[in-house]
């Protein structure tokens, strides 16, 4: 890995992909999306704050949990200034996301406990079938595997 010496207070995109373990198409894709900035040189090349590093680890612990890229976002433009997250900003925000991550275990504890029932079945219908029709949403309004009513013709409705 290649040291960056102290005095030097900008990254390049590579010392940054080095550094962060992040793929340099990765950054380009973080910065297009708002979590990330850099500046630009006269020559037109990126240069990132050393404090870029922080914020890139934060953007994929969040993903690692798997929060969308669109709440983090959120969450950093929710900063003052946009400054780099703390380990007390990392702690409030996780805090925040607990609820969803606790639902998307729920739904994936679900989904383990019936895919083999669902495979098995084969039938995938929306009256019975919880990965189609989880809670039985659909159950309520009609039976069987269409989501969309059948139309009726003149003919077929007499």
């Amino acid at each position: 890995m290649p040291q960056i010496p102290e005095k030097i207070h900008e990254l390049t995109v590579g010392q940054l992909a080095a550094r962060s373990g992040a793929a340099v198409s990765a950054l380009h894709f973080y910065e297009a999306k708002g979590l990330i900035t850099s500046r630009r040189t006269t020559g037109n090349q990126r240069r990132y704050g050393r404090d870029t590093l922080r914020r890139v680890a934060f953007v994929r612990a969040a993903q690692r949990v798997g929060i969308p890229l669109a709440t983090i976002r959120e969450a950093l433009a929710q900063l003052p200034e946009e400054r780099t997250p703390t380990n007390e900003d990392w702690a409030r925000l996780s805090a925040t996301w607990r609820t969803e991550l606790d639902e998307r275990i729920k739904q994936l504890g679900r989904l383990r406990d019936h895919l083999t029932d669902c495979i098995g079945c084969g039938c995938l219908s929306l009256e019975t079938c919880v990965l189609s029709n989880p809670d039985d949403v659909f159950g309520e309004r009609m039976a069987g595997s269409r989501l969309l009513p059948i139309r009726r013709t003149g003919a077929d409705q007499n």
